[in-house]
């Protein structure tokens, strides 16, 4: 039977240089994260969190998207199903929680004085939100209607619920909190996707909204434009573009990023560059670097300066080498990337991207903080509720290397699915969201799926059975 699990959640990765090393010199360090051994206290004594995944990354040289797509050609991009082998063993929606993996930027935007000096922070969080998707080829498991997954991290002060509110079509509701209420982060996506041959464009629909409850603020965004290249042929990569729009809503500060395309030549690739106004429009600073290792701040004066004596530069100088389009006539080739962030004297150092472990390219190119979010800590499973991603059996069996398993779990989980569909629809039942409800948005006055409370009472009576 054909499955009808979405492909929007293709979040495929990409090639990029194997360095996060930056020239660090005459910048300011404003990123003051500090690092810990992984460790968590709970009730029962310390335990530490896995740094790896129990089995290695299923290999996928047997199988090809084309022997799936060319039979497809002409429907709609939702109805493509996908063997378990392109997956990677995690659920989209704690492919959601990946956005928490920079939550110390929350905790210093919370700290600051100034308005401009939070915008600056909140700025850096945003492009961290899709700094994960660096290199991931695996595509999460499309989330049952009605699935669920929690995340509680006293180490790094807040908790996280979400839920799949809606199957046809695909929307994920998340709503994060801190647990000494300084600040709310939640959001709903509903990627829109459209099939472009060699590639699959997702806009990534619905708004991400944070609260810093002390400055009785609230800012608002979208993500970027997702574009997974080599759908067919060649090796998979992704890039991010478009514009980026963040509005603090209290003090009419604005941040525009622009994450740029690769362009003919793959110049641009990865790089992010914007500014940050303030309500009379006056740009305050330029924010620079790239969503896969590093962003700056610096002030608007010293760039433009900077850009200036670059352009002569490089009109003083001649090319060594011929450049490479981004266009290939079978495959998308992506560029080499030329070089890591340059950093502007006087620049401060906003974020920088968590190196991930030495043997990630073996777990899915999984972070440090992604091999953490399928484990079910001790003592775990009897308080989730029955609909938590953890306990999802085709995920556990992919995540212990049991593909046969996996696909046959998967394909019972959608079977009954659809089964419990059509009981509603013959009962002529509409189905019933357990945890968020369809609302307005306060802050923009748009339609958003908001969290309605009480999931962390822990009274799981009335979920539904759908595993």
């Amino acid at each position: 039977m054909n499955s009808e699990e979405e492909f929007y959640d293709a979040e495929t990765g990409l090639e990029s240089d194997d360095s996060c090393e930056v020239s660090f010199k005459d910048a300011l360090v404003f990123d003051s994260k500090q690092v810990t051994d992984g460790n968590a206290t709970h009730e029962n004594g310390v335990w530490e969190r896995r740094k790896t995944l129990p089995a290695e990354m299923i290999s996928r040289n047997n199988f090809s998207v084309w022997s799936i797509l060319k039979k497809c050609i002409g429907m709609e991009l939702s109805k493509i199903a996908m063997p378990v082998v392109f997956n990677e063993p995690l659920s989209f929606l704690q492919r959601i929680s990946e956005y928490m993996e920079h939550t110390h930027l929350i905790h210093k935007a919370c700290s600051l004085s100034d308005s401009i000096d939070r915008m600056q922070v909140v700025a850096a969080f945003a492009v961290s939100a899709v700094a994960s998707q660096w290199e991931r080829t695996g595509k999460p498991f499309n989330p049952l209607l009605g699935e669920t997954y929690e995340l509680i991290r006293e180490d790094e002060g807040y908790r996280l619920i979400s839920e799949q509110v809606s199957h046809h079509p695909p929307v994920s509701a998340f709503h994060a909190q801190s647990l000494k209420q300084e600040f709310e982060f939640h959001g709903t996506i509903y990627p829109k996707l459209k099939f472009w041959g060699k590639s699959v464009e997702a806009e990534p629909k619905g708004t991400m909204t944070l609260e810093l409850l002390k400055h009785k603020e609230a800012y608002t965004w979208t993500n970027p434009m997702c574009c997974v290249h080599n759908i067919i042929l060649g090796k998979l990569w992704i890039e991010q573009y478009g514009t980026v729009e963040i509005v603090n809503h209290s003090t009419g500060d604005k941040c525009v990023l622009n994450f740029k395309p690769c362009g003919m030549f793959g110049k641009e690739l990865h790089k992010v560059e914007g500014h940050i106004q303030d309500k009379s429009k006056k740009k305050r600073r330029v924010i620079y670097g790239k969503w896969t290792e590093c962003m700056y701040s610096v002030d608007p004066k010293v760039y433009e300066a900077n850009k200036k004596s670059d352009k002569k530069t490089a009109g003083d100088s001649k090319k060594l080498k011929p450049e490479h389009s981004c266009e290939g006539e079978e495959a998308d080739e992506m560029p080499e990337v030329q070089e890591t962030v340059t950093v502007i004297p006087g620049s401060a150092l906003l974020w920088r991207i968590t190196p991930r472990p030495a043997h990630s390219a073996q777990m899915y190119n999984f972070t440090s903080f992604a091999m953490t979010l399928n484990e079910l800590e001790p003592g775990m499973e009897r308080l989730l509720a029955p609909t938590d991603c953890r306990l999802r059996p085709d995920i556990r069996a992919m995540e212990n290397g049991d593909t046969d398993a996996a696909s046959a779990e998967k394909e019972r989980l959608e079977e009954k699915q659809r089964a419990s569909r059509r009981e509603r629809s013959k009962d002529e039942e509409e189905w019933s969201t357990r945890w968020f409800q369809l609302g307005t948005n306060p802050h923009t006055g748009a339609e958003d799926w908001l969290y309605t409370g009480g999931y962390f009472d822990r009274n799981y009576t009335d979920c539904p059975n759908i595993y």
